[in-house]
């Protein structure tokens, strides 16, 4: 009997798989011989997206509100800076090299 080869299963599979065997409308060997898997793979994701699926409606509001314009207004004061320190740098190097 030889290994079939080591595939790597895109999460939305791994997620269609799972909530199928949540379903329960078939059994984990059945879902295993229509996606081609092992059961005890199937067993592992379900188990997976059970532990995990209050993480998806916990998540931290802040991330969809994007940026936060305090910390955006302090790199624009930041990068306002460097400009000018880098200008009048430059500036200085153009007369050194103007007058020789």
């Amino acid at each position: 009997m030889s290994k079939r080869p080591r595939r790597n299963h895109a999460p939305a599979f791994k997620a269609k798989v799972a909530l199928d065997a949540l379903k329960g409308e078939q059994t984990v060997v059945e879902l295993a011989e229509r996606y081609q898997v092992h059961p005890n793979q199937i067993t592992e994701w379900k188990k997976q997206l059970l532990e995990h699926a209050a993480d998806i409606f916990g998540q931290d509001r802040k991330s969809e509100q994007g940026p936060n314009v305090k910390d955006l207004h302090a790199k624009i004061g930041q990068l306002a800076m460097e400009n000018d320190f880098l200008s009048v740098a430059l500036g200085r190097i153009g007369e050194s090299s103007a007058k020789r």
